[in-house]
């Protein structure tokens, strides 16, 4: 028997810290010493009910997150370092399919930092030397670390959209050549002005006005690959008829779909960091009693980068 803590969901709204015994790892499971946890603007989503794929923070339960931990028991040797959706808690037990093994030289910072989302998000869209690309929500966990992962594949242009006070930092810290304001009332105009040949590539994080802005500046055979939902409760309909006619590709993606390509942007990844072409952005709260803290700023739109928790 393990005695942990884990965060719950209260009626109020709020989180508490539980202290539980949790059960040895069954057959087919691995006990998990959790390190770092990563919080998400999506989380927001979580809060208010849910969305297609991803189960909302249940009053009295648990909640659930990304982290990665070291194995200290079960079906996987002990020392092994995984990621896994079971943050919120020290300890978990996850099931050997839903921890996913990271090589010995991973830093959890890269690996919670999405930035192999976003590495396979573009190779997947098939990005071509010199194409333009643009990010939505370009300041956060993901769209922080596109940019430049962007150019290293080789694009020619990187745009990224977020709140006006962080357009500043987009271009001087997180590596994107324009950037625009996502609440600027002529946010079409902008995005050509930024975007002067076109958008060719779009991760699309937010869904929304963004995506149909997208849509009326982007070339013909322009990609778009839908990542995120953050701006879901936009009452925006997408314009079909200029989809279809320019022959505008919209994907709806997620990296484990693609084991393969994953485990390119993990070596491609690792050898940019060692050699210094690739930093992450972030900010680092300590202890799981931070948590409610890093998260309530965090969906306040207080920090730009990655958002961790250390336990």
């Amino acid at each position: 028997m393990t005695t942990t803590r884990e965060t719950h969901l209260t009626s109020t709204g709020r989180l508490t810290i539980v202290e539980t015994v949790l059960a040895p790892p069954k057959s087919g499971q691995v006990l998990v010493r959790n390190h770092v946890m990563g919080i998400r603007a999506a989380m927001r989503l979580l809060l208010d009910g849910g969305a297609p794929g991803m189960p909302p923070y249940r009053i009295g339960h648990a909640l659930w997150g990304p982290a990665v931990g070291e194995v200290i028991a079960g079906d996987l040797t002990r020392g092994t370092l995984v990621a896994h959706p079971f943050g919120w808690r020290e300890h978990a037990i996850v099931d050997v399919e839903r921890a996913r093994v990271l090589p010995d030289w991973t830093d959890p910072v890269l690996a919670l930092a999405q930035t192999e989302l976003a590495h396979v998000a573009l190779t997947v869209a098939s990005l071509r030397p010199g194409e333009t690309v643009v990010v939505s929500s370009a300041a956060g966990s993901i769209g922080s670390v596109a940019g430049t992962i962007a150019k290293l594949l080789g694009a020619g242009r990187v745009v990224g959209s977020a709140s006006a006070k962080k357009l500043a930092w987009l271009t001087a810290e997180a590596g994107y050549d324009e950037a625009v304001d996502r609440r600027d009332p002529d946010f079409v105009g902008a995005l050509r002005h930024a975007a002067p040949d076109g958008v060719d590539v779009f991760l699309d994080l937010t869904g929304g006005a963004q995506t149909q802005a997208v849509i009326e500046v982007a070339n013909p055979g322009a990609r778009i690959m839908a990542i995120g939902t953050l701006a879901s409760r936009e009452d925006v309909g997408l314009d079909l008829s200029t989809l279809i006619a320019k022959r505008i590709t919209l994907r709806g993606f997620t990296a484990r779909d693609h084991p393969a390509a994953l485990q390119r942007a993990a070596d491609e990844i690792h050898t940019w960091a060692t050699a210094g072409r690739i930093t992450v952005p972030h900010t680092m709260f300590h202890g799981l009693g931070q948590g409610e803290t890093a998260l309530t700023e965090t969906l306040a739109g207080e920090h730009t980068g990655t958002v961790l928790v250390t336990m």
